[in-house]
């Protein structure tokens, strides 16, 4: 695979709806009121019912795994979390995610991955270290 700083990985759409929330709480047993009922998530300010932090961190990585063809070769990922994504109801929310090469080390890549939902940033210091070669 020949990678170069500034390569831009395809960029990708992901959509969460209620059903995902569900199905997420229950993979994962994060069964927290905000993930599920709309009053309650109102209620402590939040916009409506929002998706659990570590789905839009999973979600976001997506793009490179694909980019990659194996999970597996994701070596190292962190982000911070600077707004919650919303699930309406009707209609769910997109997630729009994005993926830069930031660098590349022999055969390890850092990349910048991008994430906005209802165009707002749900993610900064989103950064993956990648291996470029399978094991």
């Amino acid at each position: 695979m020949s990678v170069s700083a500034g390569d831009v990985i395809p960029s990708r759409t992901i959509h969460v709806d209620r059903a995902t929330l569900i199905r997420y709480a229950g993979a994962s047993g994060d069964f927290n009121t905000i993930h599920w009922d709309e009053q309650f998530a109102k209620s402590v300010g939040l916009p409506d019912v929002i998706a659990h932090g570590m789905w839009t961190m999973g979600a976001a990585i997506q793009p490179v795994v694909d980019w990659l063809g194996d999970a597996g070769r994701v070596t190292a990922y962190s982000v911070r979390f600077s707004a919650p994504v919303p699930v309406p109801h009707d209609g769910g929310a997109d997630i729009e995610v994005g993926a830069t090469v930031n660098s590349v080390d022999g055969d390890t890549a850092t990349v910048d991955i991008t994430a906005t939902s209802g165009g707002q940033k749900v993610l900064v210091r989103a950064r993956a270290t990648v291996a470029l070669k399978s094991a």
